[in-house]
């Protein structure tokens, strides 16, 4: 039993005790022990277990096991995750507040996860506005028509006009305003599809970044013999991808996962990561360089193919892919880094580096807030250059665990979200 959770045993007897109406003395000479012994109980003072503890709970009428363990650990968890923004709170004594009031710890915890859900929604309506493209030209229609109105209305009420002219703008503002109740009410219900999601899903590479998510990056289907006859029906299942350009970006990364898993079929891949045993978890740059060297393959595929590993194969690994004019196309966040916003990227993320210097591959550890991770950056050629074709490539960035092994002398490279919700302060891009 976790010493913790048994320090508490005595705590959870007093309330179940003081719930029941029963007096210390009644409950001890029920239980067959002295007041004194279930004072010190009561208090936490002694310990207990065994047939003492199976008395008590059977004159309170109450699972041993209940008194024994407490509160579920998914609750001390989310009282926990509750009290993070405040320093003050007792997280020490979670587990005795949690016992002592089961239902005022599940109301916080409630409370706490309603807060963060609005937090998300919140946050999800600040990225949209300030950079859904389909959300500002919506906006740019309203007021537009509304100027439009504003205009008319200023004619009409400079003067008398001639009544044909009269007639033309009165039938000029009725359009404009059936137009502005039309559009109005369009952006009405793309916002209200933002609740209950972190991001809603509408322009194609939201949807596709929300296709890989849905399968963690991983497509068991398409692993082995007859991976490629499979992507189409993949494609065409999924309710997250509704419009033809979305799919078409889909289809793409799809095939690419194909061709990499037979470059690395995932049963020599399970092989070469036994081989290097905890390589990985010790210098994983190394490490992967290393399993280029031995499969021959290149680096791009070799982070593509880490990245869409099954949880738990080599530790934490994500990746980030844009095409040549930097528009993200694949996000896979990992270890509390906060993912990229289409269309306005921090320009400090190493993948950009890379995109001017084909051929380089840039080490750097780097920072966003208070999270510090290892990233190796370098490009993908999709269509090599020839006479009158320039050449074709996308960036990629495999985002890894910092094991700590750089000097205290060596730099970290600061990196932020998109320059709308920045927080790094002065920077030369802006």
């Amino acid at each position: 039993m976790d010493t913790a959770r048994a320090s508490m045993i005595g705590s959870r007897i007093r309330e179940r005790r003081v719930m029941a109406g029963m007096k210390q003395a009644d409950l001890a000479r029920a239980a067959g022990i002295s007041a004194s012994y279930l004072n010190l109980i009561e208090h936490n003072r002694r310990r207990i277990g065994g047939k003492t503890l199976n008395q008590l709970a059977d004159v309170l009428n109450v699972p041993a096991g209940q008194l024994a363990e407490g509160a579920e650990a998914a609750l001390l968890e989310a009282l926990i995750d509750a009290a993070k923004p405040t320093a003050e709170a007792e997280t020490d004594r979670v587990e005795e507040f949690a016992g002592r009031f089961p239902g005022w710890a599940q109301l916080v915890a409630d409370l706490a996860r309603e807060r963060d859900d609005l937090t998300r929604s919140v946050n999800a309506l600040t990225d949209r506005i300030a950079h859904d493209p389909e959300l500002a030209t919506s906006l740019h229609e309203v007021i537009s028509t509304v100027t439009a109105i504003r205009s008319t209305a200023s004619i009409l009420a400079g003067g008398a006009l001639e009544p044909q002219w009269q007639s033309r703008f009165h039938r000029n503002i009725n359009e404009d305003s059936e137009r502005l109740a039309s559009e109005a009410e369009a952006l009405v219900r793309y916002l209200e599809g933002a609740p209950g999601a972190e991001m809603a899903v509408r322009t194609p590479l939201e949807q596709v970044q929300a296709f890989m998510a849905s399968h963690d990056h991983h497509f068991s289907e398409l692993e082995g013999a007859g991976g490629s006859a499979r992507v189409a029906s993949l494609v065409d299942r999924s309710d997250l991808l509704s419009d033809d350009a979305a799919k078409r970006i889909a289809r793409a990364l799809l095939d690419q996962y194909v061709q990499d898993a037979r470059a690395l079929p995932m049963r020599d891949m399970e092989g070469w990561l036994e081989k290097l045993g905890d390589e990985f978890a010790e210098d994983p740059s190394h490490a992967v360089q290393r399993l280029a060297d031995m499969t021959g393959l290149p680096l791009a595929t070799i982070a593509r193919r880490l990245a869409g590993l099954p949880e738990g194969m080599v530790g934490p690994a994500g990746i980030f892919i844009s095409d040549g004019a930097g528009r993200m196309i694949v996000q896979k966040p990992v270890l509390g880094l906060d993912p990229m916003r289409v269309n306005a990227t921090c320009h400090h993320w190493p993948m950009y580096e890379v995109l001017a210097h084909p051929g380089q591959v840039v080490q750097e550890r780097i920072q966003q807030g208070e999270v510090r991770v290892l990233a190796l950056a370098m490009t993908h050629e999709l269509r090599p250059a020839s006479v009158g074709r320039r050449a074709e490539r996308h960036a990629q960035m495999l985002i890894l665990p910092d094991p700590g092994l750089a000097a205290a002398s060596d730099a970290i490279r600061t990196v932020g979200v998109s320059c709308p919700m920045c927080t790094m302060g002065l920077c030369e891009a802006e």
